[in-house]
């Protein structure tokens, strides 16, 4: 079943330097951060030429990428402090208790931690706890059996080529319903089979000796099955639709009976697959009816030796990381080194920590929000969220591209909104998953089928709104087009992004823009499509959604025009929601500030710059950022989000405040004329 959330894994070594690590780090937290830090500015560089070499470029020769790391930035080092060390201490914590109570978060959290250190076992158990799958797919002598076994794998999280999820319905949005969504390829997006320039050409030799390299291993009699994998995912790829295609709910919400869906594959059994997942539904939402009809073709005409190779590479790579060393090391070469760039693993003890985090992270998160989230600042956030709603609201009145028919249906929607703030008011049980603190294969067996059961539970059922789809500490806030809401969890709302020490306009730039951004997400291509319930409906009229896709338009093409490396240009149509949701959350956040100001003494400078300039140096550091370029190749293909570089300078020259606050001149490239300016909210 889907998820949702950021990444990462990490722990500690001994309980007396653990201890002295921790107590020096809360005690560095306690002191004031700085609203901004003037050793980030690169004076060398002009604001109105290059804003983020200028903001940030000191900031980046100081902050080389960790060779832990891909990329660098405030969401990378925040993530790191929540879980390096604050999560660390919590986990040291439980470590140390004693008669833990079998079935208790603390038990649960303690003995998975121990589970992912205790390598001895790891090494000893080798490849036995894969057995029982590998005897299945051996076993398979027709399609119909592949069916009952991928059906089985998925249930554990092996992803095949078959996907589901389940949410609310999109055109009926308060009850949760069955979808399903292509799946299979192990490069995640199906550019990295179809691009022929050099980079990814090498992504996909060494793929072919990193598959060569696993089944080697793992002593699997299969002789150099990679290139064999490759061009199966190769003619996978071809069947499914781009992730610019995917964006569209229109099209990929294709609802039918469960009988009707079953047609769509004759030869593929999906009642036998189904069943093995232990879902029961009359009803499905498709994505792509003929990729199914295509797939069921593909299928037929491959080889089943073909199908049971690449289902046993799906298995192998997907539990490689809770596997011997040698395998786990394999697999990081290439999805962190080659994918990424990312030169050095991190220590165990790191990786345990977010492992962790990973399986328990609501039960980890309950205990984290007690400790560093005050319910102060859930107040303080409500109160800026309150006050973005009321700036959004004044901005629609004065659009001149949106009727008023529409611009009242707008408002609707505007209001309905909801928002949760740092952490669930309920939590739910997880005393169900059995944790054995020298069982790490089977302990992830056990979260997997626990959160498969979890979704399956779901279908036909009210969607639950309390539920959250990030756990507190993460690092991230998300907007729900089915629930129409927004979401901040507290492990984003500390500095740079919210700053209680902070002035106003650095906090302005920061976490009120990132707030204006996920308000923006509700009337962005895609949010925009749905109504004030969340239900997929139109509530345009057809010349003012004509006007706003012409707007979009415009910004899609404005972004593709950006060169992020050599040959790898940003996808205008596939970055297009961020894009104008961080377009929405600066000019919302800009005149939420300049309102709150209103009738009070203009703010002194502080280090030499005003409030205005204040504000737009809040959201550069926000996106301070180092990468490496595999790491941004790959989030050109596959992130529907702009390079960070990009997301600061790409809305400066459409916006006039930017230009009047560092009073830059007409030609300078942080500025446009009228004329090519995007202004949509």
């Amino acid at each position: 079943m889907k998820s949702a959330g950021l990444c990462y894994c990490a722990l500690l070594a001994t309980l007396l330097l653990a201890s002295a690590c921790k107590k020096e780090k809360e005690e560095s937290t306690a002191e004031k951060v700085p609203g901004f830090d003037l050793t980030s500015i690169d004076s060398t560089q002009k604001a109105c030429e290059d804003f983020d070499s200028y903001a940030n470029g000191g900031w980046k020769k100081k902050n080389p990428i960790p060779g832990t790391e891909s990329r660098w930035g405030a969401f990378g080092i925040l993530d790191k402090e929540n879980k390096e060390v604050r999560l660390r201490g919590i986990i040291e914590e439980i470590a140390a208790l004693k008669n833990r109570k079998k079935g208790s978060e603390e038990q649960q959290i303690a003995d998975y931690y121990q589970s992912f250190l205790d390598t001895s076992t790891i090494e000893k158990r080798g490849l036995a706890p894969l057995k029982p799958y590998l005897d299945k797919i051996n076993g398979i002598q027709s399609l119909k059996d592949m069916a009952a076994v991928t059906g089985e794998m998925q249930k554990v999280g092996v992803q095949t080529v078959i996907g589901f999820g389940v949410e609310g319905d999109l055109r009926n949005s308060k009850v949760n319903i069955l979808y399903q969504t292509q799946d299979g390829l192990s490069l995640g997006e199906k550019s990295y089979y179809e691009r022929t320039d050099s980079s990814t050409a090498k992504v996909r030799a060494e793929f072919v000796k990193h598959v060569d390299k696993m089944f080697s291993l793992a002593s699997f009699s299969d002789p150099k099955p990679g290139q064999t994998i490759l061009d199966f995912e190769t003619k996978l790829a071809k069947l499914q639709l781009s992730n610019v295609e995917l964006r569209d709910p229109v099209k990929t919400y294709n609802k039918m009976s469960f009988k009707d869906f079953e047609k769509l594959t004759p030869d593929f059994d999906l009642k036998t697959y189904v069943d093995e997942q232990d879902i029961k539904t009359d009803t499905i939402i498709v994505q792509n009816k003929p990729y199914l009809q295509n797939l069921n073709t593909l299928l037929k005409a491959t080889p089943l030796a073909t199908l049971k190779l690449y289902t046993k590479w799906q298995l192998l790579s997907n539990f490689a990381g809770f596997l011997p060393k040698s395998f786990d090391q394999e697999n990081f070469r290439f999805f962190a080194t080659v994918m990424r760039g990312t030169k050095q693993q991190k220590a165990r003890v790191e990786r345990a920590i977010r492992s962790t985090d990973g399986l328990l992270g609501m039960p980890l998160g309950k205990l984290f929000t007690k400790k560093y989230f005050p319910e102060e600042d859930k107040k303080k956030v409500s109160e800026m969220i309150e006050n973005v709603r009321a700036v959004y609201g004044e901005r629609i009145d004065k659009l001149t591209w949106m009727s008023d028919s529409t611009k009242a249906k707008a408002h609707k929607k505007l209001k309905a909104f909801t928002y949760k703030i740092g952490y669930p008011d309920k939590w739910k049980d997880y005393s169900s998953i059995k944790i054995e603190n020298d069982k790490l294969f089977e302990n992830v067996i056990a979260a997997s089928v626990f959160g498969h059961e979890e979704q399956v539970e779901k279908i036909g059922k009210p969607v639950d709104k309390d539920e959250w789809l990030m756990t507190p500490q993460t690092v991230n806030a998300y907007y729900n087009p089915l629930n129409n809401e927004v979401a901040f969890p507290a492990g984003i709302l500390q500095p740079p992004f919210y700053n209680r020490d902070a002035d106003d306009a650095i906090n302005y730039g920061g976490i009120i823009a990132v707030i204006g951004h996920e308000f923006t997400h509700g009337f962005d291509d895609q949010g925009s499509q749905f109504d004030d319930e969340g239900n997929l409906k139109n509530w345009w009229t057809a010349s003012d959604r004509a006007n706003f896709d012409k707007l979009t338009k415009r910004y899609i093409d404005y972004f593709s025009g950006i060169e992020a490396l050599p040959g790898f240009k940003i996808n205008g149509a596939l970055t297009i929601g961020e894009n104008v949701a961080d377009l929405g959350g600066l000019t919302l956040a800009y005149y939420a500030l300049e309102k709150s100001l209103k009738g009070k003494p203009e703010p002194a400078p502080i280090d030499g710059f005003n409030w205005k300039q204040r504000f737009f140096l809040g959201w550069a550091q926000v996106w301070h950022m180092n990468n490496t370029d595999e790491a941004l190749r790959n989030q050109v293909q596959t992130d529907p989000h702009s390079p960070a570089k990009d997301r600061i300078n790409g809305p400066m020259p459409h916006l006039k405040e930017f230009e009047a606050a560092w009073s830059c001149g007409k030609g300078s490239k942080m500025t446009l004329p009228d004329s090519a300016r995007v202004v949509i909210w």
